[in-house]
């Protein structure tokens, strides 16, 4: 008996140089660490079923359900700038896509699943810690309202993966509105595809922004969409740490949690990344970015944007409208951050100036900005007089709002968010045999703003000692 899910597999009936066929590689014995249930149910899959051994056994690969079509995806990329002609899937499996109760369509992909033809030397398996992360990160990302990949489920494989030590393998089922890159179509462009790319672009029309009707529509859609993604990410503190073009999606969701992190202490300049050594995607790079990201997009689809001379110059005023696009969505997330609606000429600066002085005083970026709504934010301060300063002049302005500021700064600041040393912590333990923090940390983090009382220790910035302050890519 294997696991019925109702495929339908867009992306495997486009032109098959787009992907390799790839079944999963069976793991030793798989057992179940977590299942997201809201999400099968989303996706109109029965959890129960998922969670039996049937279940198990295909969301780790190890028998193929009826219906899926499993393949590994070709693309390119900028990795730090650097361009590789090839890259792909070296451990991930697309199993197929799904129509979800709401009618959107849905990837469901196996990360960690075995060698591919894109694997490049490596062994094609996921170690825990990273698969860990990335369903915390991932879903806690999608209970604050940020466009995201999600996570299925973990399963440990039950067979140890050799990276600077020996760790307990497992598999990730990722949930994606599809995993089309930037690098997918420069994997194509870079071989002068035409056809591929035409395919790719009506595809992603027809899956993503049906409104479309030109190339030029669709770079459009695709800026908007990333402008307003990183404006959320600069909201929340969080820090991608590897946005190569390979990991930007054409969809507007974030993808691929490797070194990942979320401001603890606010500063611009903060890298986690153990691989970023010259701070290419430092917290405040990231909107610069996107943008160049973006250009490396627009150059793909020129040959289907028309005379070249003229493709270039509206590809041009198109990618220069992301930082004025970028900008409206950042002053309105930072303006209900301080509790602000109407728009007066001095509030992008009053929100800097916050900034500044917490940069210069260490104050902790998601406290801060939730005690402005619970009293205490001074406390966050080395030197509280610079609080004290910077709130002279924001309780005047506060004061002209008309509406709940409260609660507009409530619903715009979370109380949790998943920290470094959180995460380090429930991947130490679970490798130990203790599942218990991680299911805590879980728990506490599908409600990031509304944290219970018994949960306040997860919320607080670590101690000393208790800093991560590099993260690693999962490979």
């Amino acid at each position: 008996m294997t696991l019925h899910i109702p495929f339908d597999n867009s992306y495997a009936r486009l032109p098959a140089r787009l992907f390799a066929p790839q079944p999963p590689t069976p793991v030793a014995d798989p057992t179940l660490m977590v299942l997201n249930a809201p999400l099968a149910r989303e996706l109109g899959l029965d959890p129960g079923a998922l969670a039996s051994e049937p279940g198990i056994a295909a969301l780790a690969g190890n028998t193929i359900p009826q219906g899926a079509t499993p393949i590994a995806q070709a693309y390119a990329g900028h990795q730090f700038g650097q361009w590789v002609p090839q890259l792909g899937d070296g451990r991930a499996v697309l199993l197929g896509e799904v129509v979800d109760t709401r009618g959107q369509r849905r990837d469901i992909q196996l990360k960690g699943a075995g060698r591919t033809p894109f694997s490049r030397g490596g062994d094609g398996r996921a170690w825990l810690g990273p698969v860990m992360r990335e369903y915390l990160v991932s879903e806690a990302m999608h209970r604050l309202g940020v466009p995201t990949t999600q996570a299925l489920a973990v399963v440990r494989s039950g067979e140890m993966v050799r990276r600077e030590a020996m760790l307990p393998g497992a598999v990730l089922v990722r949930v994606a509105a599809s995993h089309i890159r930037v690098g997918t179509f420069q994997y194509f462009a870079a071989r002068d595809d035409v056809a591929a790319l035409e395919a790719l672009v009506a595809h992603v029309i027809a899956r993503h922004y049906p409104a479309a009707k030109t190339p030029h529509d669709l770079l459009q859609a695709v800026v908007d969409a990333q402008a307003a993604l990183i404006a959320r990410w600069m909201a929340l503190g969080f820090i991608h740490g590897v946005m190569n073009t390979d990991n930007m999606t054409i969809s507007g969701e974030t993808i691929d949690y490797g070194p990942c992190a979320f401001l603890d202490s606010y500063h611009p300049d903060t890298v986690f990344s153990s691989i970023d050594r010259g701070g290419r995607y430092a917290y405040a790079n990231q909107p610069r970015i996107a943008a160049w990201n973006l250009t490396q997009f627009a150059a793909c689809l020129l040959p289907l944007m028309g005379p070249r001379e003229a493709a270039i110059a509206d590809a041009r005023a198109i990618i220069s409208g992301f930082e004025s696009i970028y900008q409206r969505h950042w002053a309105q997330l930072f303006r209900a951050k301080i509790g602000l609606v109407g728009d007066e000429p001095g509030d992008i600066d009053l929100i800097h100036d916050l900034l500044d002085r917490m940069a210069a005083n260490g104050a902790d970026f998601t406290n801060t900005f939730r005690a402005l709504s619970e009293g205490g934010a001074r406390d966050q301060f080395i030197d509280p007089t610079q609080f004290d300063l910077w709130e002279s002049k924001w309780r005047p302005r506060l004061a002209r709002e008309g509406g709940d500021s409260i609660a507009l700064m409530r619903a715009a600041n979370p109380a949790i968010i998943p920290r470094n040393h959180r995460i380090e912590q429930a991947i130490a333990a679970a490798v130990a045999g203790d599942d218990a923090p991680f299911h805590r940390l879980a728990a506490a983090l599908d409600s990031p703003f509304d944290l219970a009382p018994e949960n306040a220790d997860l919320a607080r910035p670590p101690a000393q000692g208790e800093q991560v302050l590099q993260t690693f890519c999962g490979t």
